[in-house]
């Protein structure tokens, strides 16, 4: 059942009842996570406006008309969210979660975010380094020990400048795995005994892998010493309400996790690469990512300075408007316009988070039907402020 409205209600560390009959709650504070220095996190301070009604009006009929364009046979098998200082101002779910059981889709139906996930994982990451657990230009393997590329530090696995191999490839060959379900520790194993030839000289240039965040999910694991799926919960998840969105666990939630489709409803099934993570294998919703979107703008979730480092390009070597920050796709126009995003492809699983930061909006794209629609969803960005996106066609891939 479709369902598509205007929320002009702050949702920021809200909980809800029904997908259908949702109140306007005041933002509170986010919990505090006791017993641990590495993970207590301050109640978030986040001074945004309240957004006019005349805003809201002004852009009910742009946003209608971009939705309708783009989905024009109101055929989104997933959700879509867009808001402005963390009040929605549009929002729609439609498809099916499973079409064996005929789940329905709605605003608490987590959805696998695919390479999205690399937002939170870094997030993570950049907390440890906000609480001195960590260092941005740390060697890889002053953490994990077996690491075997000496030159590799942690900003170059945020920023995809370490060279590493891709994991999905060198998995890939059965004399090297047998193709049983592959694990992180199982990556590290692998890379530790064969020593596989890197891409190319740690920071001489980007390039994007996989394996990057897979190594990242293992540093949390060392720094917190706690397994990535707690560590994500206690330190991001929990303290920001954001209460429909997990870690998949392959034993755990293969029954029960939103299943993904082709574009002619034939279901993907799961294969050996679908209990590694801090690449993928996040759960959640529209709403939630909102959450951590609004987090983003307090100074009390990260340090200001270290923030800086974050929406930044670090990649230069070719001519054009796309790099990446640390955990974070940009397009930077010479016009000095900059939009924050990552999308996300895994079976399929297509997703689109982008942030303007200048304009304080946000709009997300999650599906769970092969499109490369949700993709498109960065193009709304002229209707909130000047992004000269005709220099820039989206990205196709994750």
């Amino acid at each position: 059942m479709k369902f598509l409205r205007f929320i002009p209600f702050i949702l920021l560390f809200t909980t809800a009842t029904s997908c259908k009959k949702e109140k306007p709650v005041i933002a509170q504070h986010v919990k505090k996570v006791e017993k641990d220095t590495v993970l207590r996190i301050k109640p978030l301070n986040i001074k945004l406006n309240k957004v006019p009604q005349s805003y809201i009006n002004s852009k009910k009929a742009g946003i209608d008309n971009f939705y309708n364009h783009i989905w024009p046979k109101d055929n989104l098998s997933g959700g879509f969210l867009v808001a402005k200082n963390g009040e929605v101002l549009y929002e729609t779910y439609g498809g099916l979660a499973n079409r064996n059981t005929k789940e329905e889709i709605d605003s608490h139906t987590p959805l696998h975010l695919a390479s999205v996930s690399k937002v939170l994982t870094a997030a993570v990451i950049l907390k440890l380094i906000d609480f001195k657990k960590l260092e941005l230009d740390q060697k890889v393997n002053a953490i994990l020990p077996e690491f075997p590329y000496e030159d590799i530090t942690i900003k170059m696995l945020l920023n995809h400048r370490s060279g590493l191999p891709n994991y999905a490839y060198f998995c890939d060959d059965s004399k090297i795995w047998d193709r049983s379900m592959l694990h992180n520790q199982d990556i590290l194993d692998l890379m530790a005994k064969h020593k596989f030839d890197l891409y190319f000289k740690p920071d001489k240039k980007f390039g994007y892998c996989n394996t990057n965040y897979a190594m990242l999910a293992l540093v949390i694991e060392k720094v917190t010493k706690m397994n990535y799926r707690d560590a994500m919960k206690k330190i991001i998840f929990e303290p920001l309400e954001m209460n429909d969105t997990y870690v998949f666990n392959y034993e755990e939630d293969k029954e029960t996790a939103s299943r993904s489709y082709k574009g002619n409803n034939v279901l993907y099934g799961f294969d050996f690469l679908d209990d590694v993570y801090g690449d993928k294998n996040i759960y959640s919703t529209p709403r939630d990512l909102l959450k951590f979107d609004m987090a983003t703008y307090s100074h009390d979730f990260l340090n200001p300075e270290l923030v800086k480092q974050v929406f930044k390009g670090y990649s230069y070597e070719s001519k054009g408007v796309k790099n990446y920050g640390l955990g974070i796709r940009l397009r930077e126009w010479k016009t000095g316009e900059k939009l924050f995003y990552h999308n996300g492809w895994w079976h399929g699983n297509t997703s689109s988070y982008v942030t303007l930061k200048k304009d304080t909006v946000t709009i997300i794209a999650l599906s769970n039907k092969f499109s490369y629609k949700p993709y498109k969803v960065s193009k709304l960005a002229p209707l909130f402020g000047v992004y000269p996106m005709k220099d820039a066609d989206e990205d196709l891939f994750d």
